[in-house]
């Protein structure tokens, strides 16, 4: 199976430089790497061009993560479709390759891991994301899978459509809410740390940005005729809290 990632980058070149090198080491061989910049000033345009062929990459405006996350998706061509942040790195060089091992061998949609978020400045370990197995009502408590540690197939983006536009940085809760609650593809949690992020990036930016994520998570249930328990949205960021003790 061939693997397509995506990175999408706005003036990240301090940290993506780990990021790319991170795909790059990857153990597993068939693996096509898009680097979606924003139209960079600080020399990101000039680092990515550094890696000639092995990786491809466009720099130019968008409007905004999920228009740019699009942007990546219509131009991949792997059987799995993966996402990484510009600040965040894989911590081992068996990711993919364990990741392609739990779709082949249980023939199914999406495959997702748990994930670690670590001091930008330190680099010390700060919070644990341990996501569990699945279980689709475990939605309404709050939960959803760590979408950088969520690999889908490209055929389901074909078939139930990309990121939602007008979301600012809930767009990939919809989305994920929409594949996996409204359309149950079916899935498969692997066990394993597939991701360290930095803190301090746009899923984990202040309590306003908190505030707005809380009113588009109320958003993804309505437009998608969906039906919460009047505490689900509320619950999601607090459960964030019980990771800092993991």
């Amino acid at each position: 199976m061939k693997v397509s990632i995506i990175t999408v980058s706005f003036n990240a070149v301090a940290t993506l430089k780990q990021t790319i090198d991170s795909v790059l080491a990857q153990d597993y061989p068939h693996i096509e790497y898009w680097v979606i910049d924003g139209g960079s000033s600080d020399g990101t345009k000039e680092l990515l061009a550094s890696y000639g062929p092995r990786i491809q990459y466009v720099s130019e405006p968008d409007f905004g993560i999920y228009d740019a996350f699009n942007k990546g998706l219509s131009r991949v061509t792997g059987d799995i479709v993966g996402v990484i942040g510009a600040d965040d790195f894989y911590p081992s060089t068996d990711v993919i390759r364990k990741v392609v091992e739990v779709f082949e061998g249980q023939q199914v949609d999406s495959v997702y891991g748990d994930l670690q978020f670590i001091d930008p400045r330190s680099l010390k370990v700060v919070r644990q994301w341990k996501a569990g197995a699945y279980n689709k009502s475990n939605w309404l408590w709050g939960w959803m899978p760590p979408h950088p540690a969520f690999f889908v197939k490209r055929s389901v983006y074909e078939q139930i459509g990309f990121y939602k536009t007008h979301y600012t940085c809930a767009g990939d809760y919809e989305w994920m809410l929409r594949s996996l609650y409204k359309h149950a593809i079916s899935v498969a949690y692997l066990p394993k740390l597939l991701m360290t992020m930095r803190t301090g990036g746009t899923s984990t930016a202040s309590w306003k940005h908190r505030w707005v994520a809380n009113q588009e998570d109320r958003k993804a249930w309505r437009e998608n005729g969906l039906k919460p328990y009047f505490f689900t949205v509320t619950l999601k960021p607090l459960r964030k809290i019980i990771q800092l003790f993991s």
